[in-house]
């Protein structure tokens, strides 16, 4: 991403948008605009991170896991990579631990109709 938009994307969110030899399976200015809504999004999280610890007194991780499986729903209009990152960002701003976040698994399909 060597154009002259002066956002640095981070390698972590890179990541994100590449293959397994590290090419962008996006746009530059697509990547780009992601990392920037995820950013913004990881911090605005910050304060209703810590209003749920202080409010519900469940534990960090619990917080965390929380925010990652709403974020992975459809409604929240980032990809499951996206909130993994963001709920990853999210920990680091907030200076917490962030456990394992496992990819939401889909809904049982009822055979039966």
């Amino acid at each position: 991403m060597d154009d002259d938009n002066q956002i640095h994307v981070p390698p972590s969110f890179m990541a994100v948008y590449s293959d397994t030899r590290q090419r962008l399976t996006d746009k530059p200015a697509v990547v780009r605009a992601r990392y920037e809504l995820c950013e913004d999004l990881s911090g605005h999280l910050v304060e209703h991170a810590q209003t749920l610890y202080h409010v519900q007194a469940p534990s960090e991780a619990e917080i965390l896991r929380r925010i990652h499986a709403g974020l992975c729903t459809a409604e929240s209009g980032v990809s499951v990579a996206e909130a993994t990152w963001i709920t990853t960002r999210l920990a680091e701003l907030l200076v917490w631990q962030c456990p394992e976040l496992l990819a939401p698994q889909p809904a049982p399909t009822d055979a039966s109709h």
